[in-house]
């Protein structure tokens, strides 16, 4: 029978090479398992909302005339989604069997992983959903017109001499490229930045309790 993750945390330090105290090891113990069942549990809190976000968000996009944002935006969040979910079932074969420290060193390094996993999903994340809601308003029905025809045809009205591209004003493709590049460049930043607001204290607490214990069996 496969020994807990509660057991094993209980018995890690405990080695025969151990040299902290019992009771120091039941705290140390129960710090573990409250930071790593704390991050799980955040974890999967922020899934589900990503989830019930695109359901809405694409409901919403059907009620205001921009289904073409809604479909783009609930595809890119379910993919998201889907490759989170299965990275977090990659903690599953974490070797149980190590004592608590080498535990917390294998989830260290498995959240390292999935960081940088979703700092590269990020820098196209935020583009797609910035061209989804291009999109979805550009064809936006406008009085049985498509919003992006009926400005166009105001800043021709304007500015009749502008330079287009298959019907679209080159300074405003221009523009929407910058954008997009911005946004590309900082789009790991920004996941960066938004990770640190949702599980900023629960890193702290685990490289705070990895470091108490790597002096105290030195």
């Amino acid at each position: 029978m496969k020994k807990s993750i509660e057991n094993i945390w209980k018995e890690g330090f405990l080695k025969s090479d151990a040299l902290i105290a019992p009771k120091i090891n039941n705290i140390y113990s129960q710090k573990s398992i409250h930071i790593i069942d704390k991050f799980k549990r955040m974890f999967r809190i922020n899934l589900i909302a990503i989830v019930a976000f695109s359901f809405i968000f694409l409901i919403i996009s059907f009620i205001i005339g921009i289904p073409i944002s809604g479909i783009i935006f609930f595809v890119v969040l379910a993919v998201h989604v889907i490759i989170n979910k299965r990275l977090l079932n990659g903690l599953k074969r974490i070797d149980k069997g190590v004592d608590c420290y080498e535990y917390l060193k294998a989830f260290n390094d498995w959240i390292k992983m999935q960081v940088s996993i979703n700092r590269r999903i990020s820098t196209f994340l935020y583009p797609i959903i910035f061209v989804s809601l291009i999109l979805g308003f550009w064809f936006k029905d406008a009085e049985g017109i498509p919003l992006g025809d009926r400005l166009v045809h105001k800043i021709l009205i304007s500015f009749p001499d502008i330079y287009l591209i298959y019907g679209i004003p080159l300074i405003g493709i221009v523009i929407a490229i910058l954008i997009i590049g911005v946004l590309a460049f900082f789009g790991g930043r920004i996941y960066q930045w938004d990770l640190n607001i949702i599980y900023g204290r629960v890193f702290k607490k685990l490289e705070e309790l990895m470091t108490d214990i790597e002096n105290l069996n030195n």
